[in-house]
């Protein structure tokens, strides 16, 4: 990048965080960069206002309050295909509607500076995909690994493939305790060995998998971590970027590690939970994927369309051996968010405690969206201003009953204390504290009062 570039680029960035702080949006750092890298490639950024139509000048659209139903329908049918919708309070489950007519580009994690979980996507990956025959600047290593006893062949075809289109590449046989199958923690296990062994960004490829073209997108993103979703909701482990980050050291980790305890899982939930971790404790900027870099062999249409062809049938048998399993989740994973069994974010203290209290906000499906902000905001503001003793907060969002039990008891698993509160009550400033000093450990703190 040369110092014009820099300039502008800084500019752009300043002009985006005005647009935002004047607007009362709070977001993180990385997810103001996302919108100024979008801004400087779609054009000019937007706060969307509520039931007015979006402007034709402008590429990239904010949208702080969720559309009804048919005010949905006419958003989705006025954007240009060179148009990026932004939801900044992402988690809210209010906005889902209006996701499900888009296709969903990406997702990045709150934190401390930013409690809030931004969503970003559009019509078609077109206008933000790299042009044909464009080469990415930044270094990018393919990576891939299978079990020794297999033999070669299975990989030939990507080594060939790689070797023609020159991208560095190391893809190797390793010893399984299963023979033939390869365990999710002995995938895991690879990629930190790899991370841990070269510098680039790496991406790894199902070693039986084919290419038609370069695999470049992920290095074009500046992203943490890459992945498809089967269905909208179920993650593969398939196709990986991952990025050179503290966050996306922080997911392979988070990933082995859950991998190793829980052996037989089948990876998809796992990647699933390790990402949904992670994401509540750092900005993890992750993209999702399109088709193109998942296709099934079966269904792989005309080289052109695809990327990377995978060998596999075009429904979910090869991920999921349970079409149950995971289903209370699929809602949140289809909207790219945390779930009501999922912490949307967790927060560290200065305390030297391992004592944590699990904050569970109920009734979010029938409040404001600036409401609902606020409160998240305002609990995390608490907990930094008098974390009472605590040495983590993790808040959950119930929208559903079911809900709420089931973060109870997680948060009872772990002997968590446990308040439940409204978007639309007020907090006392000394709640951290008060509720630190109650001898009931075994209470769950109900925050009283009335819609105002």
């Amino acid at each position: 990048m040369t110092s014009a570039d820099t300039v502008q680029a800084d500019g752009l960035q300043t002009y985006c965080d005005q647009l935002l702080a004047e607007s009362g949006l709070r977001m993180c750092a990385a997810q103001r960069r996302r919108v100024a890298w979008l801004s400087d490639r779609l054009g000019g950024a937007t706060v969307h206002p509520a039931g007015s139509e979006p402007g034709r000048d402008h590429g990239v659209i904010v949208l702080a309050e969720p559309p009804s139903g048919p005010a949905a329908e006419l958003l989705y049918r006025s954007l240009r295909t060179d148009c990026a919708i932004v939801i900044p309070f992402g988690e809210n489950p209010a906005f889902d509607v209006l996701k499900s007519k888009l296709t969903d580009f990406g997702t990045i994690g709150p934190s401390f500076d930013g409690p809030h979980e931004m969503w970003w996507g559009g019509l078609n990956w077109r206008p933000i995909a790299p042009a044909e025959g464009a080469r990415s600047d930044a270094a990018l290593r393919v990576v891939s690994c299978y079990p020794r006893a297999r033999g070669d062949d299975p990989a030939r075809a990507l080594r060939e493939k790689l070797a023609e289109f020159e991208i560095a590449c190391d893809i190797v046989p390793i010893d399984t305790a299963d023979g033939e199958h390869m365990r999710p923690s002995e995938k895991s296990g690879f990629m930190l060995r790899m991370w841990e062994e070269h510098r680039e960004p790496l991406l790894f490829i199902e070693a039986d998998a084919t290419l038609s073209e370069p695999p470049l997108l992920p290095s074009f993103l500046d992203c943490d971590i890459a992945l498809h979703k089967w269905n909208r909701w179920e993650m593969s482990a398939r196709t990986l970027y991952v990025g050179r980050s503290p966050a996306a050291e922080a997911l392979l980790r988070n990933w082995h590690h859950i991998a190793t305890a829980y052996p037989a899982v089948w990876e998809g939930y796992l990647l699933d939970q390790a990402w949904s971790l992670t994401s509540s404790q750092m900005a993890l900027d992750t993209v999702w994927l399109p088709r193109s870099y998942h296709a099934p062999a079966e269904d792989a249409g005309t080289p052109r369309h695809t990327t990377i062809i995978h060998n596999l049938p075009t429904d979910n048998s090869d991920l999921g051996p349970d079409a149950e399993f995971g289903v209370a989740m699929r809602p949140a994973r289809r909207a790219s968010r945390s779930g009501g069994r999922d912490a949307m974010i967790v927060v560290k203290s200065q305390a030297a405690s391992n004592d944590a209290i699990t904050v569970i906000m109920r009734d979010i499906a029938t409040s404001d969206a600036r409401e609902m902000a606020a409160s998240i905001e305002a609990i995390t503001d608490a907990f930094a201003a008098d974390c009472g003793g605590f040495g983590r907060l993790e808040l959950a969002l119930c929208p559903w009953q079911d809900d709420i039990g089931s973060a109870k008891s997680a948060a009872a698993s772990t002997n968590n204390r446990i308040i439940e509160i409204a978007p639309w009550q007020t907090l006392p400033a000394d709640l951290f504290r008060t509720v630190g000093q109650s001898r009931d450990a075994g209470s769950v703190v109900v925050m009283a009062g009335q819609r105002g």
